[in-house]
């Protein structure tokens, strides 16, 4: 069974280091919810009784093992030490670096080529009769810009795989009836719960 990706170090160099960021969510996804039939069908218990001879003289079919219904606590177990950490580590990595692309950047490697360009634009003559298209300035994007975008298609994405992901398991564990990030949100209560109590021992 997989085990949840290796939470990166929190810096902003890595935020704004887009291929890393996405290689990580990438690879994060790949590993638990993109492969989710395997990880629960590796939930199955081959066989809870020893092989009976007198069963060969009856045809049964067995539902395949994608349809087949997962014990109770095995889906638990699950949840609790794979699947719910691998999403917190995403949402921890989404959320520092949405507080960096709000944050100010004074490291900006760009901010004074981008203030020389903005400079140049408003020193430009336009006459869009003899041009149409002199009046045209696209100003470069700032990192932090750049970075807050990459951030809102990303928590997109984690939505819809976390829905998916969330359906699957509730048609081979039993439909809850509750949403996932309300599922999530309870992990975390009893996660800080315990963190709490063992901090007091």
């Amino acid at each position: 069974m997989s085990k949840p990706y290796e939470h990166p170090e929190l810096t902003p160099q890595f935020c704004f280091n887009q291929t890393a960021l996405r290689d990580f969510l990438r690879l994060s996804r790949s590993t638990i919810d993109d492969s989710i039939t395997q990880n629960l069908n590796a939930l199955l218990t081959p066989s809870l009784s020893p092989f009976d001879p007198s069963s060969t003289s009856v045809r049964a079919t067995l539902p395949p093992a994608s349809r087949r219904r997962i014990p109770g606590p095995a889906c638990t177990s699950f949840k609790n030490s794979i699947l719910f950490p691998s999403w917190q580590s995403r949402s921890d990595v989404l959320s520092y670096c949405a507080g960096v692309a709000t944050s100010p950047d004074p490291n900006d490697p760009e901010s004074l080529v981008r203030g020389v360009e903005n400079a140049r634009a408003r020193e430009r003559i336009v006459d869009e009769r003899l041009d149409p298209y002199s009046g045209r300035y696209f100003p470069r994007e700032a990192r932090t810009e750049a970075l807050a975008g990459l951030i809102r298609n990303e928590r997109m994405v984690e939505s819809i795989v976390r829905s998916r992901t969330w359906g699957l398991i509730g048609e081979r564990c039993g439909d809850t009836g509750e949403g996932f990030e309300r599922a999530l949100d309870e992990w975390r209560r009893g996660r800080e719960g315990r963190e709490g109590r063992e901090g007091a021992l």
